[in-house]
């Protein structure tokens, strides 16, 4: 890992960290947050087999992300300072205010208020929020009534998408062929409940066509600093064949987006958005995720994520040259314009290994063997579905099991690395796709 960077080793140790979450986003961040010199102790709860063995950085696995209480009681005991939720479910279910509330206004809180995580909680809000703001994005209907949504499915003509409104681990969107699928994916959400809750509400939505892309920026409420465009892989199978995933693999940055085009995005969509909210009462500070479609009509947001992308955020922060923790404290204290974020020329490409089944059904508790990565391929392994036994003995336990992100000065050399990464990873029935950024390269 010679060439990923690492901030100046400058400022004094001052902050205690309480990292929520135990995916390979969890493991990015806390790797990175563990180069930092304002970072002197990281808690990462319940945290995988990969955080176990970081610098700086202790798992609590007796503490689960959700309970609130026993975080808090645990933040004041070890005299926590900022805390940093991962994943969404905590920030939807209101751990920002929770904090707050019981802990007291000296920590800080890097991520959104309960309100302001509606965002990505609920799609109809956020849908009616970009109509409210004029911010471009697809025809879209919302509805409570299963009856209603059929009846407006039978009066379209265009091709569309079909999008359970709550939270449903990155699965809940579903593009119909033909109008039967589009009544079956209606049924399944809707009555069938296959995501639970989040089928309450469904968005319709036109179709649209174009290059995806993500874009992550850090924001205090007021200003907004982005990281390079990202392009994420949601198929299982190569050629964007089979289900949907939480993410096979990324590559950053994208070829799709011209800064001309990237400085339009920040213009007509990213500043609006976070200008909206702070006008609509609920002021965000954290990274915002938001999916946009390039399409030829200019571009136009899919979603909105009130967090981290996984596996954006592996590529990304391999990128980052800036001090990541001090790039959310100044999230937190209202001053991100003062805060340098810098990811350099280099180009990041991300490979997943999943568990044989994902993303249906799949075995846990497979012991898996990982050969040591050369430095000299500037490769890092980010643990996702993993655990370490007492003995040492790492095990899966989750169907994203494991990813190979890698640097280079193109992004030919930067796919190749981690693919050569993979090689170190072996455990039963592993999988993964062999064309990440395949596209890109292509053209």
């Amino acid at each position: 890992m010679a060439n990923i960077p690492k901030p100046a080793q400058t400022a004094t140790a001052d902050l205690r960290v309480l990292l929520v979450g135990n995916g390979g986003r969890e493991h990015a961040l806390a790797w990175k947050l563990s180069q930092s010199p304002r970072v002197e102790r990281i808690y990462v709860v319940p945290g995988n087999g990969g955080t176990a063995s970081l610098a700086k950085t202790e798992n609590v696995p007796s503490i689960k992300q959700e309970d609130f209480p026993a975080l808090v009681a645990f933040g004041k005991d070890k005299d926590i300072n900022l805390v940093v939720p991962g994943p969404e479910a905590p920030l939807v279910a209101g751990i920002v205010d929770y904090f707050e509330q019981h802990a007291g206004k000296n920590a800080r809180y890097f991520g959104p208020t309960q309100a302001a995580a509606r965002m990505e909680g609920s799609k109809t809000f956020s849908k009616d929020f970009m109509k409210r703001h004029n911010i471009p994005t697809a025809a879209y209907e919302n509805f409570s009534s299963y009856e209603k949504a059929r009846e407006y499915l039978d009066t379209v003509s265009h091709s569309v998408v079909i999008k359970a409104s709550g939270l449903a681990a990155g699965k809940g969107v579903i593009i119909p062929q033909t109008k039967d699928e589009a009544h079956a994916a209606l049924k399944e959400i809707m009555q069938d409940r296959e995501f639970g809750d989040a089928g309450d509400e469904v968005v319709i939505e036109e179709f649209l066509e174009g290059d995806e892309l993500s874009i992550l920026t850090f924001s205090d409420g007021t200003s907004i600093k982005s990281l390079p465009p990202a392009q994420d892989h949601k198929r299982i199978g190569d050629g964007d064949t089979g289900p949907n995933t939480g993410g096979m693999g990324t590559y950053a940055p994208t070829r799709i987006a011209p800064p001309d085009v990237i400085e339009q995005v920040h213009k007509e969509i990213l500043q609006p958005t976070v200008d909206g909210m702070r006008e609509e009462g609920y002021t965000f500070k954290g990274v915002l995720f938001t999916g946009l479609m390039m399409t030829k009509h200019g571009p136009k947001v899919l979603e909105y994520n009130v967090r981290f992308g996984d596996p954006e955020t592996q590529s990304l922060l391999a990128l980052m040259q800036s001090d990541l923790a001090e790039v959310m404290v100044a999230c937190t204290e209202g001053r991100l314009a003062e805060a340098e974020v810098h990811t350099g020329d280099m180009s990041a490409a991300t490979v997943v290994v999943a568990a044989g089944g994902y993303p249906g059904s799949y075995k846990k508790g497979t012991v898996m063997r990982l050969d040591p990565v050369p430095e000299e391929i500037d490769t890092v392994l980010f643990h996702a579905g993993t655990s370490l036994s007492s003995d040492n003995t790492l095990t899966t336990s989750g169907g994203r099991v494991i990813a190979s992100t890698a640097i280079a000065e193109t992004l030919e050399q930067a796919v190749a690395k981690a693919y050569k990464g993979v090689e170190s990873i072996h455990f039963e029935g592993m999988q993964f796709r062999k064309d990440i950024a395949g596209r890109a390269l292509k053209k």
